[in-house]
């Protein structure tokens, strides 16, 4: 049976592809999911493929993936320098958690360097683009072997 990843998305992805290409490239959110896809089925792992502008709706989807995913990929966007109930409920559910960002957040405004959500990561992957997404799915996969 396929390994199930959770791949959420924070606030403002939705945008992606028309929002700021010059940081966060031309691919729409859809590129990402499809890449995200494709690289599962290449590894043998089951994506499931979110996004919300909405905190509480992010840690809903945290909650029940204890149920329905066996590892979380999370780009929490601008919940990453000012959210401390997703790190929260992503310890809570107990699964491996790779943490992603399109842009080098440590390049970027000094509000952006700290990220809560990477002290429960076991992995951190920035400043890579949406290939980031790639090498996390990757890792995830060696992680859940």
């Amino acid at each position: 049976m396929a390994k199930r990843v959770l791949v959420l998305n924070g606030p403002n992805l939705n945008l992606l592809g028309t929002r700021e290409p010059g940081i966060y490239g031309s691919e729409t959110l859809k590129d990402v999911e499809n890449l995200c896809k494709q690289v599962g089925d290449e590894l043998g792992l089951s994506v499931d493929f979110r996004q919300s502008n909405h905190e509480g709706e992010l840690i809903t989807w945290i909650h029940e993936a204890r149920e329905t995913a066996d590892a979380i990929i999370i780009n929490p966007a601008g919940y990453s320098h000012t959210s401390v109930a997703i790190p929260d409920a992503l310890k809570g559910v107990g699964l491996p958690v790779a943490e992603v960002h399109i842009s080098n957040i440590h390049q970027r405004e000094a509000f952006r360097h700290h990220s809560y959500v990477s002290a429960v990561a076991f992995g951190v992957i920035c400043g890579f683009g949406v290939t980031g997404y790639r090498l996390a799915l990757i890792a995830l996969a060696d992680k859940l072997k």
